[in-house]
């Protein structure tokens, strides 16, 4: 499935909307602006919660945690030490860990599970600053990808 994830310009906090790729509204996420580290809310369009991130505040480097209900789902942890390239780790509880590798500073990078891609990340063509594609592969967990790209994008852009 094709996404277009779309940062809301004049926005309080770290909220998206997130398109499909025929143009419909699938999700919103809403950044929590008076929080102690990131946290937001994954919905759908009727506003129920799907997922939630929060920082972990106090670890080395920058750990989140994404959460279904009281349930964590999965730990998203940039690398500290990899030679010539950035690499994301995301401990997934159900089918196993991901790799997030390429150019995260311009939304140009790949999820991996065992070696095989599942989902790419791209701003390849789309002219607006904040606005990428996330191409999921079927049976994938869509939520769980996006809430990880979200991650990403905080982690790597987070001086806006």
């Amino acid at each position: 499935m094709r996404y277009v994830m779309n940062q809301k310009f004049f926005s309080l906090g770290d909220d998206f909307t997130i398109k499909d790729d025929g143009g419909q509204d699938c999700y919103y996420v809403d950044g929590k602006v008076f929080s102690v580290g990131d946290k937001l809310a994954i919905q759908d369009m009727q506003g129920r919660e799907l997922a939630r991130v929060e920082q972990k505040v106090l670890s080395f480097g920058k750990v989140y945690h994404v959460y279904r209900g009281d349930q964590r789902v999965a730990t998203v942890k940039k690398k500290l030490f990899t030679f010539f390239r950035e690499v994301f780790d995301v401990e997934d509880a159900a089918a196993g860990d991901l790799d997030a590798t390429g150019d995260f500073i311009d939304h140009e990078y790949q999820f991996t599970r065992d070696g095989q891609p599942i989902a790419t990340v791209s701003k390849r063509f789309f002219s607006l600053t904040d606005t990428y594609g996330v191409d999921i592969a079927s049976g994938e967990d869509d939520v769980l990808i996006l809430a990880c790209a979200v991650v990403i994008d905080l982690c790597c852009h987070n001086d806006r």
